[in-house]
This record gives C-alpha cells, structure tokens and sequence, in this order.
C-alpha cells in the first residue's frame, strides 16, 4: 500500500488550486502535481472544513478528542499508581522522599522533633540533608541549561535569544537575560556572532565526501543532492531545502519555512522518502551547512537507512548540480518579480517545480525529455524485466 503525501504537499496543491487563474480547472492542477483529480478535491474538502467553512469535524478536533482520550487513559493509571503507592511511601524505608514534608511542617510551626517521631525518622539524617539539599532554583537553572544546550547543539548559528525562544517552546521559562547569562557561563556561541580569540573554521564534517563530484546515478534512489536557498518578501525572508535526484533530476522532496533551522532539512527528506519510499542505500550529498551537520538530519538519515556525504569548505563544485537547480529557480521564479508575502512567494515556487520543471521543461542532458517523463521511461522496461 503507498504511503500518503506529506502533509506539507498537500497544503501547496491545496494552496495553488484555490489560488487557479481564470479558466484552469481543479483537474488541471491535479494533473500538473501528479496526484487523482478525486484526490485533490478530498484534500480542498478537508481544507474547508479545518477553515470552518464547511460543516464537519476538523483534523484538529478528531487529534485533540484523541488526545482526549489518550490523557483521560493517563489519569486513571496515574490515579492507580497514587493509590497503591500511598501505603508504600508512608513507610520508613524512604527518609529522603519525607524530609521536604517534615521541612514543610517545619516552617508551619510543627517541630522537627515530633514530625520525625510521627514518622518514625531518625533526626540526625534529616539535619544532614537540610545542610545539602537541592534547592528549587538549582533544579529550575539546571532545566534551563539543558533546554538551551539542546538548542545550541541543533541550531549552533543561533543566538541567545533565539536560543531563549526555543528553550522556552521546550517548557523552560526563563528571561532573555537568564538565557544570556547561562550562555556566557557556558560559552555556548553563535557561529555567526562577533570574533573570540582565534577565527572559528567551519565545523567538522559529519560524513566523508562519497560523491567527489561524479554527479551520475544508474537508476532512481541512489544519489540524492540537497541544499538551502532563500529569497526575501515583504513579510521576510522565505528559505527552501529540496532534495534532487541525481538520476532523473527531480525533485523528490522539498520544504519551505519562514525560518531556516535544522527541522527544515529534516522535513525536506522525510517529504522525499515518503514520496520515493524505497530509499535504503541511498546516499544524500551536501555542503557544510549547520543544518546538514546537525543532530536531527544524521538521526533521520539513519531512521531511512540512508548515508550520508558532505563535500569541502568553499568547494561550490561539490555540490554543483544543485546549485544548477537553484540557479534555474533563481531566474525563473525568484528574481522575476518582488513578492510580497511568503505565501504568494511560496505558490509561486511549488507551482513552478511541480508544473514547470517536474512535467514541462525538457532537459538535454535527459535525452530532451522531462524529469517525470525520463523517470516513466527509465523505469518501466526494468520493472518488467522484474
């Protein structure tokens, strides 16, 4: 059974269908994105309805009744938990899980002497507690530190205050200046921030180079290329990851987001495995960029079972045959006109991929064929010898 579109597709097609100009039908943008005409207009009835629009239980209400019941389900083993261990936790094998009690008696006028007796707790290892505790605001700075070291690790061009914004998305409240400290105790930098000490050189690459320039693949899945571009709009800059592979040219997965961070490069390969699917084995080249070196991406790539290649510093011709890709989009889409939302920017960009290059625009290194064409070509005598 294939896998479904991903969700981030289905928003575009959605997007460019009720953006059509006059006299082009909803059949006629499902057959520029490849996907059923009854299918498209499933998707646009379910967009109305998450818009209100229409009558009918949203994606959001069915996810929340779910979560609903998930917690609901939470609640009673939680309860059960509590119940049984009411009796255990009131014995006196476990002092320290009863010393915050006996403090707490302590400071509303109980003494110490008869909530240990009551407790039958021996005084002497309560008072050597009460000299090393750990106190609430070492705990909450402790929580602090990690939830913004885990976005430094992530994303290491950021700063502290977008450093501050993630660890505060994560549960971690704190004040830009606590995060400010907190990184300068711990000298978590941003790449891009001002000069200390030595020139910082470019980070360690997290795979060996497995391309070294051969940008050639003897069948689909086997060599994937990927990079980062960005444009500006009225609202801001817009940035796209999209994957290319190599043997047809295509492009197989792509995301766009108002900001560029790591999950941006792991969403454009989760979008182009959940597309192609069998992908084990498959290699994806990159640059040196945080986002390709990062945590997230190295994980998801070992989730698909796929490997990954990083060429030199300064070296553009590593990855050329993206950057062809790019240059294409550059003067066919990006610079042809100022935009002034990202959204329009955005319709503009899956239109052209999808409809322009992926089933229109022939290609003399593909035989004068398209990229969906060569891949229908290409394909379908080995699936036959099969």
């Amino acid at each position: 059974m294939p896998k479904p579109y991903p969700q981030e597709f289905r928003e575009d097609v959605v997007r460019v269908a009720r953006n059509r100009g006059p006299g082009v039908t909803v059949e006629q943008v499902a057959a520029d994105f490849g996907v059923h005409a009854m299918t498209l207009w499933k998707w646009m009835r379910r967009a109305d309805i998450g818009d209100g629009t229409k009558p009918g239980t949203t994606s959001q209400e069915s996810t929340e009744l779910r979560e609903a019941r998930r917690r609901i389900k939470l609640l009673e083993q939680e309860n059960e938990v509590l119940r049984r261990a009411a009796a255990y936790l009131s014995q006196a094998n476990l002092p320290k899980r009863i010393y915050p009690l006996v403090k707490e008696l302590a400071g509303d006028g109980v003494p110490v002497t008869v909530a240990c007796r009551v407790l039958k707790l021996a005084r002497q290892p309560y008072y050597r507690w009460l000299d090393d505790p750990v106190t609430p605001a070492e705990l909450a700075e402790a929580h602090r530190a990690h939830a913004l070291f885990a976005a430094h690790r992530d994303d290491p061009e950021f700063g502290y205050r977008f450093l501050a914004d993630e660890a505060r998305d994560a549960g971690a409240d704190m004040a830009d200046r606590t995060a400010w400290r907190i990184c300068r105790d711990n000298q978590w930098w941003s790449v891009f921030g001002k000069k200390r000490g030595r020139t910082k050189k470019a980070g360690p690459p997290v795979h060996e180079d497995l391309v070294n320039r051969a940008f050639t693949a003897t069948g689909p899945n086997q060599l994937w290329l990927t990079d980062i571009t960005e444009h500006p709009t009225g609202e801001g800059k817009l940035y796209l990851c999209a994957v290319k592979d190599v043997f047809s040219n295509r492009i197989v997965g792509y995301s766009i987001d108002a900001r560029m961070k790591s999950r941006l490069a792991v969403t454009a390969l989760d979008n182009a495995v959940a597309r192609r699917q069998n992908v084990a084995g498959c290699i994806l080249h990159s640059d040196r960029g945080s986002q390709f070196r990062s945590r997230k991406l190295v994980q998801a790539l070992g989730r698909h079972q796929m490997a990954g290649s990083i060429g030199r510093v300064g070296a553009a011709g590593d990855n050329a045959a993206m950057e062809s890709f790019f240059s294409l989009l550059q003067k066919n889409v990006l610079d042809r006109r100022t935009w002034a939302t990202r959204e329009e920017l955005r319709i503009a960009i899956v239109t052209w991929i999808e409809r322009t290059y992926h089933r229109r625009r022939r290609q003399a290194a593909l035989g004068r064929l398209t990229p969906v064409e060569y891949e229908t070509v290409m394909t379908t005598p080995a699936l036959q010898a099969a």
